[in-house]
């Protein structure tokens, strides 16, 4: 069964939560340390949350409002994610820190009035209300993970993470699109194991994706490389699928090197 809205907004205060939680146990200038993403310090973490929870508040609020000001970002010459960083870095650490809480809530206050079957423009295909909260969900995630990292902590599962897998798993062919690669013609079943639970992607195929629910979402938003975590692929288009995994929107991403020696030949 799908979720609803409203598990979809308990899941990813569950993830802001645990955002909030190890922001209040450091002081500000912790803001400037540097993160596992080259180049992004926490407090750019921070402000590239804020940002794009405030566009797509916008586009749920006004998609007119949302398209003209991508158009006008798309032809400023610079990638927006590079574009936004750069513009943020004056903000004052806890000015971002304000601006995220405040906006998280005010994003979801505007996905509630969202009208039942009205999809909401982005900067890819528009989507249904459901499907834009679960990318912020992934997102979130995804930037809480390099928080954790920066911070030493652990990050643990939420009832997030079966969000954040689902739209992991249904990126295969936006994986190799985002590379210039054209779509294999191949089924790859994904199986992954959260705790007692199992969770199944694809039918009964020659090549697969197996193991734990959080090592697959990590290599899929490309925080960890798959020869650091105990993903078992079968077959090779299963195993190039997560070295160029993407669940995110946007130019191929640069990924992660690997820390170890690698687990597969």
């Amino acid at each position: 069964m799908a979720p609803t809205l409203d598990d979809l907004i308990a899941d990813l205060r569950a993830e802001t939560r645990l955002i909030i939680e190890q922001l209040d146990r450091i002081e500000y200038e912790q803001w400037a340390s540097p993160t596992p993403a080259v180049g992004w310090t926490l407090k750019d973490q921070i402000a590239h949350l804020a940002y794009f929870d405030e566009m797509a508040a916008l586009s749920a609020k006004d998609g007119d409002a949302f398209r003209a000001m991508i158009t006008a970002a798309v032809n400023d010459g610079l990638g927006v994610v590079d574009r936004v960083a750069n513009e943020l870095r004056s903000k004052p650490a806890s000015e971002v820190d304000a601006w995220f809480r405040s906006g998280r809530e005010a994003m979801i206050a505007a996905f509630e009035r969202v009208p039942e079957g009205v999809r909401v423009p982005w900067y890819g295909p528009a989507m249904s209300a459901s499907s834009s909260l679960t990318a912020r969900i992934m997102e979130t995630w995804a930037h809480g993970q390099d928080i954790a990292d920066t911070l030493y902590v652990a990050h643990p599962p939420t009832s997030a993470l079966r969000n954040v897998a689902h739209i992991c798993a249904r990126t295969f062919a936006n994986s190799f699109r985002t590379n210039g690669l054209a779509v294999p013609e191949v089924d790859v079943r994904v199986e992954l194991h959260s705790g007692p639970d199992t969770w199944v992607w694809g039918n009964d195929t020659a090549e697969s994706v197996v193991g734990d629910a959080v090592d697959f979402c990590l290599v899929a938003t490309q925080r960890r490389h798959i020869d650091d975590t105990a993903l078992v692929t079968t077959g090779a288009v299963a195993r190039q699928w997560m070295e160029i995994a993407q669940a995110f929107a946007g130019p191929p991403g640069t990924g992660r090197a690997s820390a170890n020696p690698p687990r597969h030949p």
